[in-house]
């Protein structure tokens, strides 16, 4: 016999129903802590990355009163002139009291090794300015640049810092002069790479990285959307179709220095493609990508109702017919959508990239997919593994840079996702 009431039986219900509320609100909160706590993290990673790499986007530069002397400058040879002479004759002029074998060295390094360089485009740019004087503004060294931005400090003992006293005595002077001052680091957004942090540019390997993407872009697109196409609409049930459905799923959980190893062994051992360059790193990437376009592919090919075939078939359509001219165009929003995201995997992909070459040191920037190249990922490696402390600015810049590429490249897949999406 049951003694339970009513009232008792509805005392317990209410009990078990309040638990269950108190442990869906400590779940919704947990859930809204960990977004808040993922949030957090990626702001300080951004915070950090920016306040990095913000700095790499300015350079000090010191005015020079260049005179640009017939005499050392050969009209028959200009390429073989003494640049680096006119640069050490304008600093000696400025500091007349330096004497030493030592100061001159320091004083010299006040100055960018590029300043030559810069002064040797000028001249073979304009043969005229031979046998005048003219001010130009030369990148300063790397150290002079770094203390400049408040990165290095004076009150810091002389011998535990790289700019010594005298040269912050000739900095000051010159800053007294009006002769140095930051301006917008073009070189960063111009020049290829470097072994001197102020003369090193990120153009060379975002000529890499685009020409990789654009290989990567026209062989994995079509092949990829012609699998899924196949693989959802003609192909038969049986169990070979089965075998590639699983091993495309596999490859897309694949490590990606495996595809690396692989482009290794075919396209540089076999084939004898040449090493370092955006037509074997495409292809590599290829081979990555084309797995995670064939899934969202099939996927998109899938949310199309099927009301669709069947009204194509029974007006008389053939079955490429429906899936050509109604099929396909209703799932291409999806499969682009996919294949952008795959893109920016692509794109920030270092691993099979340095088993085939692409961590070689590039200075000329590339012109054409056979051309020696790196890319950007591969780019800020090096960086990062670079001991000079100018670099650390540089490497977060080049972070930043890579990550608006790949914020844009998912903001246009979201956009196309909105925009072309249809609703059943």
């Amino acid at each position: 016999m049951n003694n339970k009431t009513p009232d008792s039986s509805r005392q317990l219900i209410q009990k078990k129903l309040a638990r269950r509320y108190r442990t869906e609100k400590w779940f919704r909160r947990l859930g809204a802590m960990a977004v808040l706590i993922s949030i957090a993290f990626l702001g300080i990673l951004l915070v950090t990355i920016v306040g990095k790499g913000s700095s790499a986007f300015q350079q000090t530069f010191v005015k020079l009163d260049i005179h640009f002397d017939a005499e050392v400058l050969d009209v028959k040879n200009l390429s073989r002139a003494n640049y680096p002479g006119l640069v050490k004759s304008n600093l000696r002029s400025l500091f007349p009291e330096v004497k030493g074998r030592r100061d001159k060295k320091k004083l010299y390094n006040l100055v960018s090794n590029g300043a030559a360089f810069q002064l040797q485009d000028m001249v073979m740019g304009d043969t005229s300015i031979i046998g005048r004087t003219k001010s130009v503004w030369v990148p300063a060294s790397d150290d002079v640049d770094l203390f400049f931005k408040g990165k290095i400090s004076r009150d810091v003992v002389e011998s535990n810092r790289r700019i010594k006293d005298i040269q912050l005595k000739w900095i000051d002077r010159l800053q007294t002069e009006n002769r140095i001052e930051k301006r917008l680091n073009t070189t960063f957004f111009t020049a290829g790479d470097s072994r001197d942090p102020e003369l090193a540019g990120i153009r060379g390997a975002l000529s890499g990285t685009i020409l990789t993407l654009i290989v990567t872009l026209a062989l994995s697109f079509p092949i990829g959307v012609a699998t899924a196409v196949y693989l959802e609409e003609f192909a038969p049930k049986n169990k070979w179709t089965d075998i590639i459905e699983v091993n495309i799923n596999n490859l897309a959980a694949v490590p990606s220095i495996v595809f690396g190893l692989l482009g290794l062994a075919v396209y540089i051992n076999f084939f004898g493609l040449p090493r370092s360059v955006p037509l074997v790193g495409g292809l590599v990437l290829t081979l990555m990508t084309l797995p995670t376009i064939i899934i969202s592919g099939r996927a998109a090919l899938k949310a199309v109702p099927p009301s669709i075939r069947e009204a194509a078939l029974g007006i008389g359509a053939s079955r490429m017919q429906m899936v050509m001219h109604h099929v396909l165009p209703l799932a291409m929003p999806g499969m682009l959508t996919g294949t952008i995201i795959g893109m920016a995997q692509a794109l920030g992909e270092t691993a099979p990239l340095l088993t085939i070459g692409m961590v070689a040191f590039i200075v000329d920037i590339p012109g054409s997919f056979i051309d020696p190249a790196t890319v950007m990922p591969v780019q800020i490696y090096l960086w990062a593994d670079s001991p000079e402390r100018a670099f650390v600015e540089k490497t977060s810049a080049a972070i930043m840079i890579l990550l608006l590429f790949l914020i844009s490249m998912n903001a246009v897949a979201v956009f196309l996702r909105k925009k072309f999406e249809k609703s059943w």
